[in-house]
């Protein structure tokens, strides 16, 4: 193939490769949405964040009671503050959760009124 030399033909020719750009463009397939959790992967976040609280006081209780030789008074006290740490952590979470969605949307708005 001869190269161009003609400036009509090189005038042509970034056009034809401006279009072809933008047809690239447009078969692109658009970014995974991976950076942003879906809801089942939140839901289940701050499942995992109540439960292992529940686990971690019910652990502690259970091993003071084990080497103190007490009645489950520790099992029973820990695991409530364990339900407690672990509603406070999910509440944390889900604040968090709908701090990013308020900002994404004003970010939106920001550029629906641009």
């Amino acid at each position: 193939m001869a190269p161009v030399t003609d400036e009509p033909h090189k005038q042509r020719l970034a056009q034809l490769e401006a279009r072809l750009a933008e047809a690239r463009k447009a078969q692109e397939p658009k970014p995974r949405a991976d950076e942003h959790y879906s809801t089942a992967n939140q839901a289940w976040r701050m499942v995992v964040e109540l439960v292992s609280g529940l686990m971690i006081g019910f652990g502690i209780g259970y091993g003071l009671d084990h080497l103190l030789g007490t009645i489950p008074i520790f099992l029973v006290l820990f695991t409530i503050l364990g339900l407690a740490a672990g509603v406070k952590t999910m509440l944390r979470s889900a604040q968090e959760i709908q701090e990013k969605k308020l900002a994404e949307m004003a970010e939106q708005d920001a550029q629906d009124r641009d």
